[in-house]
């Protein structure tokens, strides 16, 4: 009789083995889930003789990952969240609520940091079949299996997730230098006996909606603009070069201010029908005449300093902003004669909007107040940043895209 009992131990011992390698060696060969879960079924049904297996794990959700002798629609009358999660040992089914869960025998839970990762059901147990000791005596066994199983699909999730958060982010960092591309960089803006041109970006994400232009239409005549997509992130960005593209093609064509404006507006309204809209400063200068005309669409208004009368005046001629409605019913243009040694500095809201600790916006007066400072144009870009970041504070973030186009009149 003793004998007989350390024969079945022994069976027993060499079982759990047999089993805890061939699922080892099926993790390690990196088997595909589904083949991992039929082994694992396999042992439970072939091995233990258990006649109704269901078993769910969480990965964002609870899921329901393997099923075995159960017709479905008892399967899907079973919630984690509903019926199982109370449960937080081994749990022989005496008397249910859910008359689903009333045909099986044993809630297995599985735990992995005090967390639970899986649940595994099972029913129809043939404890008097010859072969293997009574299932009973495999639930610690069962328990253990699955937490191997389900931890090891958990870490291949993960590590999908990685390879795929990783391809994403050389997407966004190709994307980011394919804007970057897009936009002037500064160091090629004039800066000669005519104009000094300086400006600063600062995407808030890796690609951004924000954008400024500088276009040489003749020898003395340019077109310089600043917009500001509605929303944030990649969508903002892939509108905002569309909108790059159509602009830079219709600025050469010699059509006025007018008909670019509603050119632009019709081609966003067809690019996103309405959901999203593009604020928009858009101007010629010519510095022969010293003329400026030009187009506030809803942005928010550029600063002019007049060096000749000392004051600082806001831009605001203009419509609406773009795509906001099918047809902008009515465009005022703007113009400015520009005395030398005048300056005129374009942003977008990230700036004036942000907020410091005690919830004030940084407005315009810091602009205003550097325009005035008898500085060089890049001077005055530098000392206002330099100010936003003292504004913003060490423990606060940017909320938005940092964008600014300055100009110095010579």
């Amino acid at each position: 009789m003793q004998e007989k009992a350390s024969l079945n131990r022994l069976q027993l011992s060499n079982f759990k083995l047999d089993a805890l390698l061939r699922i080892t060696l099926a993790i390690n060969e990196n088997m595909p889930v589904d083949k991992l879960l039929e082994k694992f079924q396999s042992i439970l049904c072939d091995d233990l003789n258990i006649g109704k297996v269901l078993m769910f794990s969480y990965n964002q959700k609870w899921e329901r990952i393997l099923m075995a002798g159960v017709k479905r629609s008892v399967a899907d009358g079973i919630r984690v969240e509903n019926d199982l999660q109370y449960y937080k040992q081994i749990t022989n089914l005496t008397a249910t609520l859910n008359q689903n869960l009333a045909l099986f025998d044993t809630i297995i839970p599985v735990y992995h940091h005090n967390k639970p990762i899986a649940y595994v059901i099972i029913g129809d147990t043939d404890e008097e079949r010859a072969g293997m000791s009574p299932t009973i005596k495999h639930l610690d066994f069962i328990q253990t299996l699955a937490n191997i199983i389900v931890v090891a699909i958990e870490n291949r999730n993960l590590f999908n997730e990685n390879v795929r958060q990783e391809a994403m982010k050389k997407e966004l960092e190709l994307a980011s230098r394919m804007q970057t591309m897009l936009i002037p960089n500064p160091t090629m803006l004039p800066n000669d006996n005519k104009l000094h041109v300086s400006a600063y970006y600062l995407p808030h994400f890796d690609v951004g909606g924000d954008y400024y232009d500088w276009i040489r239409l003749s020898n003395n005549e340019f077109c310089f603009c600043i917009a500001d997509v509605s929303g944030k992130g990649f969508s903002a960005a892939l509108l905002m070069s569309n909108f790059q593209a159509n602009l830079r093609a219709l600025a050469g064509t010699g059509v006025s201010l007018t008909d670019i404006v509603n050119k632009l507006n019709t081609k966003v309204i067809e690019n996103v029908n309405g959901e999203k809209f593009i604020t928009l400063f858009i101007a010629f200068y010519n510095t022969e005449t010293r003329k400026l005309t030009y187009v506030n669409a809803g942005h928010n208004p550029p600063l002019l300093f007049n060096a000749k009368s000392g004051v600082v005046t806001q831009l605001t001629q203009g419509c609406m902003g773009v795509g906001m409605l099918d047809s902008i019913p009515k465009i005022n243009i703007g113009e400015e004669v520009v005395p030398n040694g005048s300056k005129l500095i374009c942003f977008t809201d990230g700036i004036v909007e942000l907020e410091n600790v005690s919830h004030q916006a940084f407005g315009t007066e810091p602009i205003e107040f550097a325009m005035q400072q008898g500085k060089s144009i890049a001077d005055d870009i530098d000392g206002i940043i330099e100010s936003l970041y003292e504004h913003k504070g060490a423990e606060n973030d940017f909320f938005d895209d940092i964008t600014m186009l300055g100009i110095e009149f010579k």
